[in-house]
């Protein structure tokens, strides 16, 4: 029997979550649930992280009651990182990567290396929060807090110092910076010299599944627990996920769907070529140094920013209830495109979309079961251009689409996923980010041999829920319709 405790921070929300090995399944126990609020002050968007932290040891102590465990590892969004100083403070709280910082640092940095030597360097998609756009903006306007800085530490790697005082970079949250060199596996020198960032913020780079320490005294003591390994899983949650996709073969596609929806496969290498960097696709790497080759689009971000506006406005709606009203409205009557930039920031959703719908000529929907209606076809419709870009730029046909993560429980979108994309939808797990947590560092202890096996025992512990396309000649209509409003 082996336990490891995986830790699973979101956009809105953590877990702890015990992982209970007996050899042929894993169980899953979740002890500690808490919400993950970012705070604005003075104009500026941050992670609360001390309090993060503070969850962190809660989660530990109940842990701990509920039968220990060997090991700890945690994964969380990309992108985002803390500054750590020579005397190994931190410097501030981490920036929220949707701070009003990052706009313009796209084209601010394209004065000093061209958008296609950066993407071919890199094999990053273009999104101006990137750690790279986040770290011009402080050279720019806040050089004094860079120098002051020692490490930068991105969001796992910061909670993991927290625990160990291991200041490293763990390889997948590393490439979601857009500052690896995807050949090499290591910091792009020429990045960073052409953009004149500080190269020795960057800290070293170790594999998914390192043990990069133990548990420090000061944490033993103050919790009175043992000094288990802290193991540097797939610190980016999408590629804990992807460690998860229940699958046997080697060509698969998959959208690992929440907050954000990240569409893609696993190829044998990075595909980095003029086709792929206009489709703005990106190559992050992932347990055993694999390539994930995928695009993030805005996913169901848009349904709870949308409810959140409605609960401001006095109207509380339940997830089921708006799922009801946009079955009751009329299907197909307008589209948005997810990731255009106006529904980055958060605020009110509805209202966007509204102003979208206008100055595009559409019918503007009114109300909330139409305006729902519309962000769920519109995701389904966007899956599918990106599920075509994807098979295009690999040039293979997918069978099949696994979806992952919480939006498994959307069966709505799940439903329309398959009959836009024309391709049968397989959805589970819910909880594979926090599986490919597990999994990584059951294999790290040697409990699970490798990547292959790991796969199998969590497709043989799943119920997958199988959607088939349906009124494929509705939405093949209604497809070319959509392509009108996507936003190059």
């Amino acid at each position: 029997m082996k336990r490891v405790l995986a830790f699973d921070f979101g956009a809105s929300s953590g877990r702890a979550i015990l992982g209970i090995f007996d050899g042929k399944k894993i169980t899953l126990n979740e002890v500690h649930r808490f919400s993950n609020d970012p705070v604005s002050v003075g104009g500026t968007f941050y992670w609360d992280v001390l309090r993060l932290f503070h969850e962190i040891k809660q989660g530990i102590l109940k842990a701990k009651q509920a039968g220990g465990f060997d090991s700890i590892g945690i994964d969380t969004w990309g992108v985002d990182f803390g500054l750590i100083d020579k005397k190994g403070y931190l410097l501030e709280n981490p920036v929220h990567y949707r701070d009003k910082r990052n706009q313009g640092m796209i084209e601010e940095a394209e004065k000093y290396i061209s958008k296609d030597e950066l993407y071919n360097i890199t094999g990053i998609q273009f999104m101006d929060f990137n750690t790279v756009f986040q770290l011009l903006s402080l050279k720019i306007n806040r050089p004094e807090l860079l120098e002051k800085a020692d490490k930068l530490l991105f969001m796992p790697d910061l909670l993991n110092y927290f625990l160990t005082g291991a200041k490293v970079s763990e390889y997948s949250i590393a490439t979601t910076s857009q500052l690896i060199d995807i050949k090499t596996r290591s910091w792009s020198k020429t990045v960073t010299e052409k953009l004149s960032l500080p190269e020795n913020l960057l800290a070293d780079i170790v594999k998914p599944g390192t043990v990069i320490g133990k548990l420090s005294p000061e944490i033993c003591k103050e919790l009175s627990v043992e000094p288990v390994d802290v193991i540097a899983v797939a610190g980016h949650d999408t590629q804990s996920a992807i460690t998860a996709v229940p699958s046997e073969k080697p060509d698969f596609a998959f959208i690992s769907c929440g907050t954000w929806s990240l569409f893609g496969t696993e190829p044998e290498k990075p595909i980095v070529n003029e086709k792929s960097r206009k489709f703005n696709v990106t190559n992050e790497g992932g347990y055993n140094y694999a390539t994930a080759f995928l695009k993030n689009i805005c996913g169901l971000w848009l349904i709870q920013e949308s409810r959140r506006q409605w609960i401001r406005e006095g109207k509380e709606y339940s997830y089921a209830e708006l799922e009801e009203m946009a079955l009751a409205s009329k299907e197909f009557a307008c589209f948005i495109d997810p990731d255009a930039p106006e529904f980055v920031a958060m605020g009110d959703i509805p209202s966007r979309i509204k102003e979208f719908c206008r100055k595009t000529g559409q019918y503007v929907p009114e109300t909330v079961g139409e305006i729902v209606r519309c962000i769920y076809e519109s995701l389904a419709l966007k899956y599918r251009n990106v599920f075509e870009g994807i098979e295009d730029c690999t040039n293979k046909k997918y069978e099949q689409i696994n979806i992952m993560g919480g939006g498994t429980k959307d069966k709505l979108l799940c439903k329309m996923t398959a009959d836009s994309c024309l391709v049968p939808v397989y959805a589970g797990p819910i909880e594979a980010t926090v599986l490919g947590n597990i999994a990584i560092q059951l294999m790290s202890s040697g409990a699970i041999s490798d990547i292959n096996e790991a796969r199998k025992i969590i497709a043989n512990g799943e119920n997958l829920k199988e959607y088939l396309p349906e009124n494929t000649e509705k939405w093949n209509k209604a497809y070319e319709s959509y392509k009108n409003y996507i936003v190059e």
